[in-house]
């Protein structure tokens, strides 16, 4: 008898059922958590999420350094409004945001890090011309 041409093939049927669930990322929620979001670069969280309203910043990001008072500087910069490390081994650099109000802490951490070229300083996140011969001394102007 010739085979129904309508008919579905014929599917073998296993003896088990796969578990729809893929194990290393079972746990994974679906939107990133506060540690997440914080960690993001500056230049990636604008892109997702637009500029983020906060007010003006200048922040120190440096290498680690061989010297006496690196100690005192990395206190420094951990007390600022937003510290971060950044990358890891020799490639690790420290990153302090200091606000206007915060002007004397900045200049006490500029006194020990700027002295190395490999210091950058960043206004509200962007290296921009002048930003040590400009801007910080415009912040010391709001030490009183």
């Amino acid at each position: 008898m010739p085979a129904d041409p309508n008919a579905p093939p014929s599917v073998p049927v296993p003896d088990y059922r796969p578990v729809e669930r893929f194990w290393p990322y079972v746990d994974l929620p679906e939107q990133p958590g506060d540690e997440e979001l914080a960690a993001l670069s500056p230049e990636l969280s604008e892109a997702l999420f637009g500029t983020p309203k906060l007010p003006f910043s200048v922040t120190l990001e440096f290498p680690r350094f061989d010297a006496p008072d690196f100690a005192r500087a990395l206190e420094m910069a951990r007390a600022s409004a937003e510290y971060r490390e950044i990358g890891s081994g020799d490639r690790r650099r420290y990153r302090a945001r200091f606000f206007p109000q915060d002007a004397v802490r900045l200049r006490d951490l500029f006194n020990i890090v700027g002295r190395y070229d490999a210091t950058d300083v960043l206004i509200d996140d962007r290296p921009v011309p002048y930003a040590r011969e400009l801007w910080l001394p415009l912040m010391w102007f709001l030490i009183r």
